[in-house]
């Protein structure tokens, strides 16, 4: 059940299906009110030299931000992001795009906010701390699985903790679905994608806080998280197309619920070790068969099937400092244990297990 009363925000507007993002310019043109209007495309850098970046609709007022994904998305760079668009015009921007997988999308929409808001990112790494919305915000995923791109939270890594921006405004005012973006993902990514997508399913539909609606989002994003997974006959665009579906989903029942054991560990591993967060989801959920049995089974059929081997050993070297700020940044997250275990969560979990199922990764 969920605590508190909250009227839901979903994105305004959406459009899905091969060859949708032929119509990025006219949707960008809708938000241009005149002549000196302009727009900000924040693009993943894989694309640098390719054929996608000619088809952008971009204009010689507008501006392109490239962003690095090595690393999660990161307060500071969204403040420096956030500077970068200020200083190049006078007038505020009518539109940001984002293009890429979550971190770039992350990036989209909290910088988005933050050119409306004042001061630094991490003040707003919180639920509704955000006064004013942002940017009218375009995200277009070319890899599915994160469900950042209907997600009312921008998942940041700040100075002292890793927790989103999490509000109305954050969620993204329209989305292009073009499964035809995903064709270049690599099997392996595609799959750590695809498995934090369907982890959220599983934590969703366990949890305590789930709602009936949430758990519709849910189930049938795990029903297309197993077509795309499991069935090896599958051809490669509707898979993805499927896969798009199943994070669309997969994304909406987490507005309607929240994640839990899984996600709580791989923030501490993303914070303290930089692991990315779909293989961080994979890592620990890898070790996690006695809170979740039937999913734990589900996916390592899943990584049987796709032939991707799961990461080990990644805290084999961690120092005692390191457990130990893992073990804190997966302790604060108090809203996922709770929707694990229930209000007692204390009473089923305590730091030491954590630390434990740390050192088993």
């Amino acid at each position: 059940m969920l605590y508190d009363f909250r009227s839901f925000v979903n994105p305004g507007a959406y459009a899905f299906g091969k060859g949708t993002f032929n119509h990025l310019g006219e949707l960008v043109e809708r938000r241009h009110e005149n002549s000196d209007s302009w727009t900000v495309f924040i693009v993943d850098d894989y694309f640098k030299g390719k054929s996608l970046i000619e088809r952008l609709p971009k204009k010689d007022n507008d501006l392109l931000i490239w962003i690095d994904t090595v690393d999660e998305p990161k307060t500071t760079l969204v403040n420096q992001y956030r500077d970068e668009i200020l200083a190049h015009n006078t007038k505020l921007p009518s539109v940001i795009v984002g293009i890429g997988g979550g971190t770039t999308m992350d990036y989209a929409k909290s910088v988005g906010l933050m050119v409306t808001n004042p001061g630094d990112s991490a003040e707003y790494q919180g639920l509704d701390l955000i006064k004013n919305k942002g940017i009218y915000t375009i995200c277009i995923p070319t890899i599915s699985g994160t469900g950042a791109e209907v997600s009312m939270t921008a998942v940041l890594s700040g100075p002292e903790k890793k927790l989103g921006i999490k509000c109305d405004y954050t969620i993204p005012n329209e989305i292009i679905f073009d499964p035809e973006l995903l064709a270049t993902v690599p099997d392996e990514q595609r799959f750590y994608t695809g498995m934090d997508c369907y982890i959220h399913n599983i934590e969703s539909l366990s949890g305590t806080w789930v709602s009936t609606l949430g758990q519709v989002f849910a189930e049938k994003s795990v029903e297309l998280c197993r077509e795309v997974f499991l069935d090896s006959n599958l051809s490669r665009i509707d898979a993805d197309e499927k896969l798009m579906a199943a994070s669309l989903t997969g994304g909406n029942s987490i507005t309607y619920s929240q994640v839990g054991v899984c996600h709580a560990l791989s923030y501490g591993l993303s914070h303290v070790l930089g692991v990315h967060h779909g293989v961080g989801n994979c890592v620990a959920f890898n070790q996690l068969e006695e809170y979740y049995p039937e999913g734990y089974k589900e996916f390592k059929k899943m990584q049987e099937v796709q032939g991707v081997a799961i990461p080990t050993g990644i805290t084999a070297n961690c120092t005692e400092e390191q457990f130990d700020q893992m073990v804190e940044t997966a302790w604060a997250l108090e809203h996922m244990w709770d929707n694990a275990f229930g209000k007692e969560w204390r009473n089923h979990i305590t730091k030491a297990k954590i630390k434990e199922l740390f050192r088993r990764m």
